[in-house]
């Protein structure tokens, strides 16, 4: 049975951009300074795509006109800048189906049932949707999604828990960290487990790390999970194999896994688009697909002199929203504004704007 066949409950809209990453966003602002309403799809928990994932606390030198800001930094910006457009996120999901309608329209339907109909889409989803790498042990399957997460939405989940973090990377740090310094819903005890003793991440977190470990606030755990331990459907410790070959158990009531994150190009793949080594071709004047109606904008679109830089695609995002505004508003003739200028842009804005060179009283 399709996700099509019942036809109840289904989010009209102008745009759906599929990609909630830097390119993502800007292309909501953009958007919506041609006055089409968007709503978002992303696989991930949370907006700003790979520099929150990949870099969110390392320095980004090549936005223009900021010296520098953290990956972080920029998907909050961003955010905040889409604030007037009141579009909507739907995180946590990926869109799976797209199915073209009579009337031009298209019916996209996602992972947890949401379902849209829409002018246009808008695909902006980096080199590809973004899944957690999985934990493979055999015997772990069945605690997958109950006492083991892969992106836990908050803290409070694991309030009075003996908490195993299994990884060594930046968000895996970021967690032990976050857990050991709760005030509130403070586990009984924080273990990081790798399996070797070295973290990567940004030299405050590591420092802030060794402080933890230091006080005891959080054990750091060398070895490699071989097996585990369960009684009826509650898994409750690990079985280790230690870098000297000796053998420990680790007793637990949750485990977080943060192995990092690989890139899928999903569902985008089947729906019949014009594609170049699991990339979408696109014109350079719209950024259209071969599919009209359909944009790719970002890491996911190739064309001759591609670069894959955040500049890049916030141009592409500004394109694209023309070519965009062309399906929306078919047969409107689309005037150049300036937001330094237009009294219609500082309405959609919110912002109140003297245009003779005085600030406004």
């Amino acid at each position: 049975m399709s996700a099509f066949d019942d036809r109840t409950d289904l989010i009209e809209t102008d745009a759906v951009v599929i990609g909630a990453g830097p390119a993502g966003l800007f292309s909501v602002f953009q958007l919506g300074l041609l006055e089409i309403r968007a709503h978002v799809v992303d696989a991930l928990p949370q907006a700003g795509g790979q520099p929150v994932e990949l870099y969110p606390d390392k320095p980004i030198f090549d936005i223009p006109a900021v010296p520098v800001l953290t990956g972080r930094e920029l998907a909050q910006a961003l955010l905040k800048q889409i604030e007037p457009f009141g579009a909507t996120l739907h995180l946590g999901q990926e869109v799976t189906e797209l199915e073209r309608q009579d009337d031009g329209r298209f019916l996209l339907a996602t992972s947890k049932g949401t379902r849209f109909l829409t002018r246009v889409v808008v695909i902006a989803g980096g080199v590809g949707a973004f899944q957690p790498k999985s934990l493979k042990v055999p015997g772990l399957e069945p605690f997958i999604g109950g006492q083991i997460r892969y992106q836990p939405a908050d803290a409070s989940a694991f309030a009075g828990k003996r908490v195993v973090v299994h990884g060594h990377g930046e968000t895996a740090v970021d967690w032990a960290i976050r857990l050991a310094e709760a005030s509130t819903d403070k586990p009984h005890r924080v273990t990081l487990l790798h399996r070797r003793d070295v973290f990567d991440a940004t030299p405050e977190a590591l420092a802030r790390l060794q402080a933890l470990r230091a006080s005891g606030a959080i054990e750091v755990v060398i070895g490699q999970i071989v097996g585990q331990q369960a009684r009826g459907d509650t898994l409750t410790a690990l079985d280790l194999a230690l870098p000297d070959g000796s053998t420990r158990s680790l007793p637990l009531d949750a485990m977080i896994v943060s192995l990092g994150l690989s890139p899928r190009l999903g569902p985008v793949a089947q729906w019949g688009l014009d594609m170049e080594r699991k990339q979408l071709r696109v014109d350079t004047g719209t950024f259209a697909t071969s599919e009209p109606g359909i944009f790719a904008i970002g890491d996911i679109n190739t064309y001759p002199g591609k670069k894959k830089l955040l500049v890049s695609a916030f141009h592409e995002c500004a394109l694209a929203a023309y070519g965009a505004a062309a399906v929306v508003y078919p047969g409107k003739t689309l005037h150049l504004e300036y937001t330094t200028t237009s009294t219609r842009l500082h309405r959609l804005l919110g912002v109140t704007v003297q245009t003779d060179g005085t600030d406004p009283a």
